[in-house]
């Protein structure tokens, strides 16, 4: 029913930055609240942020506040984060999430579809 893409991810150095993309092959896009996971080898996965159908709220991990910024553009069918400042403990690889419903989640298991992923490795 929904197809995810992720791109952007990449090889970036401590304090650079990053954009991480995520296409959605879908009816209508606006239906759905969307957000990004992260799972770095060895541990679960890891709510990132995540951003409600209009995308006139968003919630973030504590660990990203101030440094990462979760958007979308509904007449693109995209969801966007911005990454600043990474560090290397941001290494891991990122997912893009869609669900149904009128709220945002923190657990991978309300989420009912999922990109393929994309790597991005903070070097120091």
């Amino acid at each position: 029913q929904v197809q995810l893409v992720e791109s952007g991810g990449g090889l970036v150095q401590a304090g650079g930055s990053l954009r991480l993309s995520c296409a959605a092959s879908v009816r209508t896009f606006s239906a759905y609240v969307m957000g990004w996971f992260r799972q770095a080898p060895g541990k679960e996965r890891e709510f990132v942020a995540g951003i409600t159908k209009s995308g006139g709220s968003t919630v973030y991990t504590d660990s990203v506040k101030g440094r990462f910024t979760i958007s979308r553009d509904n007449a693109k069918n995209t969801v966007n984060l911005q990454m600043n400042s990474l560090k290397p403990e941001d290494t891991a690889v990122y997912y893009c999430a869609a669900r149904t419903g009128s709220f945002i989640y923190r657990t991978p298991n309300d989420y009912n579809y999922w990109g393929q992923g994309t790597q991005v490795t903070v070097s120091s």
